[in-house]
């Protein structure tokens, strides 16, 4: 589908365009000084929840995290909504109002934006932010030896599904809706501190597609525990009955010729890592003797990090039981 734009924009013209046409990165980053350039991203997308606020608030903190996973600090967005006329007005109005005060509290201002009818709603936002291109975070950062932090667990896919298809706890729902809310501003912040350079979030590639391009774009690989990797605690019920959103085996199966599990990993499993997430967290290279003191500083921060891997030599991803 896009291959008709390969030759119109010559990476070449854009000295200034840091990330972008060549790069498979979270945002867009152009140069204005040496030490500081834009972060320009996009998303939106149809509800993932059923309460209106949530949903505006969700999707406000997913598209502030491509920022996030730039190491960018965001402070201008853009609404971009498709709204259906025969919804009542006070819904509508709770969409907006939910993605306002989650820009606000990330200390972004929403100054104005485009909206349209549509049958189904549309939200998201156009976020602008700034970012040191010599402590940007990118995919192509990761070095062998690097240990792999993730800042939220998984399970987000397979537990919104459940909830489309009337199958899910409402406390399962409580716990994912307080997660993806949740703004990667503290995580991004520690990683630019800390000196990390290879980051990316999680979302609806899943953990192991977006793995996938950090380990591509940085030319190594990449080896994951399953045992260490956190999930929604209903996350492994609703995986057991194979509910899963469409990405998430679109996910496997453009993904899955990279991936190597080791024998004994059932597929609920290895599907779960597979699985189409919405404001996930940041998935983080650390080099080992910076990891003490990050989860140090975390702690006091009260920001959950989980170290779930490490970046090994190679060019694909290993996923053991333990």
């Amino acid at each position: 589908m896009l291959r008709p734009l390969q030759n119109i924009f010559d990476p070449a013209d854009y000295p200034d365009l840091l990330v972008g046409l060549d790069d498979p990165d979270d945002a867009a980053v152009w140069r204005l000084e040496d030490d500081k350039a834009l972060v320009v991203t996009t998303d939106f997308f149809t509800p993932v929840v059923d309460d209106p606020y949530d949903y505006g608030a969700i999707a406000a903190a997913n598209a502030l995290s491509d920022v996030y996973a730039m190491g960018g600090q965001p402070f201008l967005a853009l609404n971009v909504a498709a709204l259906p006329p025969d919804l009542p007005h006070e819904l509508l109005g709770e969409i907006l109002r939910g993605g306002a005060e989650k820009a606000r509290q990330a200390g972004v201002v929403i100054a104005g934006g485009h909206t349209i009818q549509d049958k189904e709603p549309k939200y998201g936002l156009i976020v602008v932010g700034f970012v040191n291109p010599q402590r940007m975070l990118t995919k192509g950062g990761a070095c062998s030896g690097d240990l792999l932090v993730l800042s939220k667990p998984l399970g987000f896919g397979t537990t919104t599904t459940a909830l489309k298809r009337g199958l899910a706890q409402p406390e399962d729902v409580a716990e994912v809706v307080a997660w993806m809310q949740r703004l990667n501003k503290t995580a991004c912040e520690l990683a630019v501190e800390f000196g990390l350079r290879g980051g990316t979030d999680i979302t609806g590639f899943s953990l192991l597609g977006h793995a996938w391009e950090m380990a591509e774009a940085s030319g190594v690989g990449l080896r994951f525990h399953l045992e260490r990797i956190p999930f929604t605690r209903g996350a492994r019920r609703y995986a057991d009955e194979f509910i899963f959103p469409g990405g998430s085996s679109d996910n496997r199966l453009y993904y899955g010729e990279h991936i190597e599990f080791e024998a004994g990993i059932d597929e609920a499993s290895q599907m779960l890592l597979f699985d189409a997430q919405t404001s996930g967290g940041l998935l983080l290279a650390t080099p080992p003797d910076v990891l003490p003191r990050l989860l140090q500083k975390a702690g006091r921060l009260g920001q959950e990090l989980w170290v779930v891997g490490e970046v090994t030599q190679g060019d694909h991803i290993q996923v053991l039981k333990e």
